[in-house]
Order: C-alpha cells, then sequence, then structure tokens
C-alpha cells in the first residue's frame, strides 16, 4: 500500500478483487481432481550430469511465470499478463518466476533487463528469488539438442534461410523435405560441435528438429531449434556462438522450473503441439518426469488509438516520432507511469477487462476510466489557469488575506491550504463571457458568481484589446459573502469559478496529452505513422496557486476543472512541469464526431 503523501494527498487504492475467468476454472479442477499435485523442485537447475529432477517434494502446487524478452520496454500488453501470472501464483499461494528470455544476443541488452524488472516492481509483484533467465539454462539446451540428434529426433541442416523457407510450404501445400534431413547422427554431431566452437559463419547451419514436413500445422515442419550468432552476450559474454530458438527453450525452461501452468497469448496457440512435443521427448529420453506443464493461451490485449507492436514501438522512439521510451504518450509501461497512471489503476484496469480466448479490442477510455476511478480518492485539489485575464475587484481596499481551501471535497480530515487574496486576480479567460449563451452560470456582464473559497462578486464592466477580446474584467465583491463566514450563505449563485492572486500566483508549464494516434486501429493503416496526431501534445504556460512551488517530482493532483496531473520535472527557472494524466471526464469522442 502506498502511504500518504502529505504534498500529493496519495493514498492507497486497492483494486476489487480478481474474477472468475476460464483459466482459474482449470486450476480450480486440477487441485480439486489432484489436491496433492506435489511436484519436484530444486530452485536453481543442478549440473546436467546429475538432473533427473530433485528427490526433494516442492509443496508449492501452482507456478506461473511471466517470460519477457529484452529487447524492449514492457508495454500494457505485458501487464495483462503480468496480471494473470503474478496473481494467480498469489491467489493460489503459488509462486510466479520472472524469466529473461534471452537467446538473441543481437537485440537484448542490460537497459532492457533493469527496465523489466523495475517496472514489474512498479505494478506492485514480486517474484520471491524467483528470477532467471534462459541464458541459466544454455548447458542444458545444448545438451538436450545432442541427445535429439543422437536420437535421430535432430539434424543439421545447412540450407540457407531462404532455402529453408522455400522448403516450408504454405498452409495449404505440404513442406518438402531438406537434402540434409538424412544425415548420419554423428555428421550431425560434428558439425553442431564445430558450431559450438565458432568455425562456421552466421547462416551456415542450424539445428532441426525431425518431426513432418507435411504436418498440417507448419510448425511441426522440422524447426529450426539453434542457430549461429556471433554476437556477445548480456549476461554470457562470448562464451556461445550458438543460440537456440524460442520455441525450444521456453518449453524447456518451463519444465526445469517445475512451471505447472505456462500462460501465453493465442498466437502461440498452434506452437503448443510442439511445446508438448519436446517436453514429451525428453520424457521419453529420461532427462524430465510427469507431470509436465500446460499451456494454455488467452487472448493478447488491444487498445483503441495505440499500437503495441514491439516493433512499432522501437520505431516511434528509434525515429523520434516521441520523446523516448518514457514519453508519457506513449503505452510503455514507464511511459505511463512518467504520465501519472496508478499502477493500482492499471490492475483493476486488467480485472475489469477479463481473461478470455476471444480477440477483441478495447476501447482506451476504459483505461482512463479506471485511472480517474483510482485518483480521484487520492489527489488533492490546486487551483492552476491556463488561459488567464485579469479580474480587479474595484471596491476591495482591504489588506491581503487568506482564504480556507479544502484539500479534497469529500475528506475533511485531509485539512486545508491557505490561498492569498488580493484586489488583482487572474481568472480563466473561458469563465466571462460579453455575451453569453442561455445555460452559462460564469462571469458576464450584471451577473454575480462566488469566487470558490472567496467572496461573491458582481460583474460591473470589462475592457477589451485592439481585437475585441476581453482583457480586463472589472468588479464589485461583497465583504459579507465570505465562504465560511457567517452569512454567506444568504448569496444564492448559480456559479463558481477559480482564480488565483495575481501577486502570488507562480508560473507552470504544463504538457497537455491527447492520443497519439487519431484512427482507433492505427496498425490497420497502410503506414501507421500517417495515422499520427500531430496534436498529441501542446505545451501550456499557465499559473498556479503558490503552494505548487513546493511539489515534489511524482506529487500528483487535480487541478479543478483540467483533470488530473503529475510534477514531472523543474526547469532551470525553477518552473515546474506538470504532465496532464488525464480530463476530469472522457472527450475525446464528444471532441471527435
Amino acid at each position: 500500500m502506498n502511504k500518504k503523501n502529505t504534498n500529493s494527498g496519495l493514498m492507497s487504492n486497492e483494486p476489487s478483487k480478481p474474477g472468475i475467468n476460464f483459466i482459474r476454472n482449470i486450476i480450480d479442477n486440477d487441485l480439486k481432481n489432484n489436491p496433492q499435485n506435489n511436484r519436484k523442485w530444486a530452485g536453481k537447475p543442478m549440473p546436467h550430469s546429475e538432473f533427473k529432477g530433485s528427490t526433494e517434494q516442492d509443496t508449492v502446487a501452482i507456478r506461473t511465470r511471466f517470460p519477457p524478452e529484452p529487447n524492449g520496454y514492457l508495454h500494457l500488453g505485458h501487464a495483462k499478463s503480468i496480471c494473470l501470472n503474478f496473481g494467480i501464483a498469489n491467489d493460489y499461494h503459488g509462486l510466479c518466476h520472472l524469466r529473461f528470455d534471452d537467446t538473441n544476443p543481437v537485440s537484448e541488452n542490460s537497459e532492457y533487463v533493469e527496465s523489466i524488472i523495475n517496472s514489474v516492481r512498479w505494478l506492485g509483484f514480486d517474484w520471491d528469488n524467483q528470477l532467471f533467465y534462459a541464458s541459466d539454462y544454455f548447458d542444458y539446451l545444448y545438451s538436450f539438442a545432442i541427445k535429439f540428434i543422437e536420437n535421430g529426433d535432430a539434424y543439421v541442416d545447412s540450407l540457407s534461410s531462404d532455402e529453408i523457407k522455400d522448403h516450408r510450404g504454405t498452409l495449404t501445400s505440404p513442406g518438402k523435405n531438406s537434402p540434409f534431413r538424412n544425415r548420419a547422427v554423428a555428421e550431425n554431431l560434428d558439425i553442431f560441435e564445430k558450431m559450438r566452437k565458432g568455425n562456421f559463419k552466421e547462416e551456415c547451419h542450424v539445428v532441426r528438429l525431425k518431426i513432418d514436413m507435411e504436418s498440417p500445422n507448419i510448425n511441426l515442419r522440422d524447426p529450426v531449434i539453434y542457430r549461429i550468432r556471433h554476437h556477445s552476450h548480456h549476461k554470457t559474454g562470448k562464451n556461445w556462438c550458438v543460440y537456440p530458438m524460442y520455441d525450444y527453450t521456453h518449453c524447456i525452461s518451463d519444465a526445469l522450473e517445475n512451471i505447472t501452468y505456462s500462460l501465453c497469448t493465442l498466437e502461440f496457440e498452434d506452437h503448443r503441439v510442439l511445446y508438448d512435443w519436446i517436453l514429451e521427448k525428453l520424457v521419453k529420453y529420461q532427462i524430465f518426469e510427469n507431470p509436465l506443464p500446460k499451456q494454455y493461451e488467452f487472448s493478447r490485449l488491444n487498445l483503441t488509438h495505440i499500437v503495441l507492436s514491439k516493433r512499432k514501438l522501437v520505431q516511434l522512439v528509434s525515429e523520434k516520432y516521441v520523446d523516448g521510451w518514457d514519453d508519457p504518450r506513449m503505452p510503455t509501461l514507464v511511459g505511463v507511469k512518467r504520465r501519472g497512471y496508478p499502477p493500482e489503476s492499471i490492475k483493476l484496469f486488467c480485472d475489469r477487462i477479463g481473461v478470455s480466448k476471444a480477440d477483441s479490442i478495447i476501447d482506451y477510455s476504459l483505461l482512463e476510466d479506471c485511472v480517474r476511478e483510482s485518483l480521484n480518492n487520492s489527489c488533492y485539489r490546486k487551483f492552476v489557469i491556463f488561459n488567464p485575464i485579469k479580474l480587479i475587484i474595484e471596491n476591495y481596499n482591504e489588506a491581503e488575506e487568506f482564504c480556507d481551501a479544502s484539500n479534497h471535497p469529500k475528506t475533511p480530515e485531509n485539512g486545508t491550504r491557505k490561498l492569498p487574496f488580493s484586489k488583482e486576480l487572474w481568472i480563466e479567460s473561458t469563465d466571462f463571457l460579453v455575451n453569453p449563451p442561455k445555460g452559462f452560470f460564469r462571469l458576464f456582464p450584471g451577473n454575480i458568481v462566488r469566487l470558490k473559497f472567496g467572496y461573491v462578486i458582481e460583474c460591473t464592466r470589462y475592457e477589451i484589446d485592439e481585437n475585441g477580446n476581453p482583457l480586463t474584467v472589472y468588479c464589485r465583491y461583497f465583504p459579507d459573502s465570505k465562504s465560511g463566514t457567517a452569512g454567506s450563505n444568504k448569496y444564492k449563485v448559480k456559479g463558481n469559478i477559480h482564480w488565483l492572486s495575481s501577486k502570488h500566483a507562480i508560473k507552470c508549464e504544463i504538457n497537455l496529452f491527447d492520443r497519439l494516434f487519431k484512427s482507433a486501429n492505427p496498425s490497420g493503416c497502410d503506414n501507421f505513422l500517417t495515422d499520427l496526431n500531430q496534436n498529441s501534445k501542446v505545451i501550456v504556460n499557465a499559473l498556479g496557486e503558490p503552494s505548487l512551488a513546493q511539489t515534489r517530482k511524482g506529487d500528483q493532483f487535480q487541478f479543478e476543472r483540467h483533470g488530473y496531473f503529475i510534477m514531472d520535472d523543474t526547469k532551470n527557472n525553477g518552473i515546474p512541469v506538470f504532465n496532464r494524466t488525464v480530463t476530469l471526464r472522457d472527450t475525446w469522442v464528444k471532441k471527435n464526431k
């Protein structure tokens, strides 16, 4: 739980209890039919010469895992998987492993590893020392590949990548056997060892499983399990120049860690038969024992007005369409964190959208609703004026005074703050109209309104600039109308407006964010970059109440009538910079009809 922050008023906001879904039903049924489903576990894997499974009985019945590839920053789609895997482990008193799928040294690095660790922790999850890397198992994976070759279930293929693709066939036509498919076991082992020693260039050879080139499932058409990569690895350095493929690595890593439920998104559904085939072969070789991990698939998260393709996110960053991975417009977890989305709101959102096998696109406004719900009860209120015009109270001749303003309208126990009040004030330009439409209850000539937490005023006259726009508004105030004083309730007004003392207001810089893409499905465009919203970021030079000068990075507030904001930085001249997290209500649909 977050403790209350005396500066920003942050308080914890727990998400609702997770709902029932088909994966939980599967687990409940498994536990009901086999309540003593203890699995053997040895923590970190032992040297392969001793590996037959542990004799120690594992008392944890449920083990899940979150296996990110460290080639980018986590995004909202990953958050759904994180919440599912860690949530199930937590609710069933099990463990969730954090395991890095680091089998491609070309695109992976330690920066991404660190960012992933920080993002999972930011969401509020812990892996209880169960932190692993696929590279932890390189010795296993290599030795198991030798077993596949020795048993005639794998071979070294010397076709080029294009030739392998041509031989694979299509969804409607079978593949063709490679001319190297029947190489002798001894020759395969010899070439594989030389691959391991770095004797060949990349693309010269690969290792493929020998399954069925005519299978209707393309994933079984002799999939590649090893390729040559002469690149330094972020964790193993230059110890290896052959690296295993994901489909081969993932299931074996699950088995080595004794994962019970391997939860994947739907694009891996057709890969499940390969997952099972590899593990069943290793049971036959007496490497593993039953029960084996089971893979189940769920629909990935799709949100309107964003892209979640890692390739496209990399392009946005590398080509500088955004200001980095943590740009508040990005759907990365570092991006939404900087924008001010509380981790509780992400978990609440993932709970509400649920888990199913049905693909759908979720409206981004649902996520924003969860953010508003999380922030509404936790954020202190502040006055900030985006487009100021001068308000002069002609009959105010008192010395400066203070008005008591509540920090939160629904929680009086959070106290009040002092707002300085003077003869000259700033108000929002939109709060004054010379010729108002019907139903306009704010300030116009002859009308009375209340300055929130202050006095009731009546507009007496106004001045305009050379373009006819209101420049200065003049009014008179009623001395006995100050909020909170005896008799102030006798003034019945329909409008309240916020204000700032012109002498005491501080300068602020405000970043206003909108949807990064104009259409609901930018990935459906021929070129998603053409759909970028050029107005997705607008910078406003605003004025704020004096207390904002003491804010710290990460403090969050509701700027009354403008939305929720987070303090992002301080400029060299001391001006605080705020990012708008979300508006007070969904304005996108109305604005874009």
